[in-house]
């Protein structure tokens, strides 16, 4: 194992003990990692809507918690058999990494026969555990996260700023598989309901696969704004027109019939009917915002079977995803700001007020720096 010779003895933790209840700093023990592990000091992790909605109770989430799973960080030491990142560069202390915000309990069915690691029975995910749960530190709000066995672990480079590479690992790595799963093509007409992060990452990679024409979908002006830096050609707010008149406009900005993808990321299913309609015969729709638990919607199935249309689900990515992410915010960060997507940044002592500032739409990714 390679450890420093002043391994810190203790952390601080921002921990709540129930949805709603206000954020106390506490300090829990460190040790050194363990095989397989690698400790982290956190230089910055960033509020995703997923932490917005456990802090308020609408989805489950172990409580007192500790939460955060965007997250980056300077090496403090590594565990045993921990030499190198999932492309085989080497690690050592110091160096900025990101990793995959979840991890698996090890080699399964759902890893080694359907490829599909990230629903593996037993995965877990970075600040989505119990902060009494060993080794307490698992969670982005904090000054030190544990990194633990079967996570995927990437190096960061140098040039990439701490705003740039802090989302990749979930709000990237999300939309790049989201986008892979719409099978965006060259040509391709896409709409996007959400243009918080998640529709943002998500225009601007549609327009890098090659999509012809991109139509975002947004209540909040300051995010219709932003977007055509990101690719969206056409912004319209959702709750300014009817139903019935906004898909006569989507469906003629994209002739000759309608839309050959439609994603959604805005979290609320009651857009999923009328997502539907702005679909082309054939068409594909990807959900990746409904997050919660009991987001029902009444729909027509019938309009699927007739319109042979395509309805597919997104929750957590690939781990081939994550590298994805990374080279994709790499090549193309001249291209898109994606540096001023994390618009406001905090102490770890004011995570409260971050978390009310992101819930409240204030900002588009409040970022937490310890």
């Amino acid at each position: 194992m390679s450890a420093p010779v002043s391994l810190p003895r203790s952390g601080k933790l921002a921990v709540y003990a129930a949805p709603n209840q206000p954020f106390e700093l506490q300090t829990f023990p460190l040790r050194e990692p363990r095989a397989g592990e690698v400790l982290v000091r956190i230089r910055m992790s960033t509020i995703c809507r997923s932490d917005i909605h456990s802090y308020l109770g609408h989805r489950p989430n172990p409580c007192p918690g500790v939460l955060g799973h965007e997250i980056i960080g300077d090496i403090v030491a590594l565990g045993a058999g921990v030499k190198s990142d999932m492309r085989g560069a080497p690690l050592a202390a110091g160096d900025r990494i990101t990793w995959s915000e979840y991890f698996i309990p090890g080699p399964n069915y759902y890893t080694e026969v359907l490829d599909l690691p990230q629903k593996s029975h037993g995965v877990d995910k970075y600040g989505h555990m119990a902060v009494s749960t060993e080794p307490h530190h698992h969670g982005g709000f904090g000054e030190y996260c544990y990194v633990l066995p079967q996570s995927w672990i990437l190096k960061l480079p140098a040039e990439l700023t701490d705003e740039e590479a802090t989302p990749i690992n979930c709000g990237v790595a999300t939309m790049i598989c989201v986008t892979e799963r719409a099978e965006i093509g060259m040509g391709d007409a896409v709409v996007i309901q959400g243009l918080g992060l998640l529709g943002l990452y998500g225009a601007a990679i549609a327009k890098a696969r090659g999509a012809r024409l991109v139509i975002g979908l947004d209540t909040v002006a300051a995010r219709r704004d932003l977007s055509a830096r990101f690719g969206v050609d056409h912004a319209f707010d959702p709750a300014a027109t009817s139903e019935k008149d906004l898909i006569k406009a989507v469906q003629k900005l994209c002739a000759p019939e309608g839309a050959d993808v439609v994603i959604e990321v805005c979290g609320y299913p009651q857009v999923i009917p009328s997502g539907i309609e702005y679909l082309r015969t054939g068409g594909r729709y990807v959900m990746g915002g409904v997050v919660n638990p009991d987001a029902n919607v009444t729909i027509d199935v019938n309009r699927i079977l007739r319109k042979l249309l395509t309805l597919r689900g997104v929750h957590n990515y690939h781990p081939r995803n994550l590298i994805e992410a990374l080279d994709f915010v790499h090549a193309n960060r001249k291209r898109f700001p994606f540096h001023e997507l994390v618009d406001g940044k905090y102490r770890l002592d004011q995570v409260g007020k971050a978390m009310q500032d992101a819930a409240e739409r204030r900002v588009l990714r409040a970022a937490i720096v310890p």
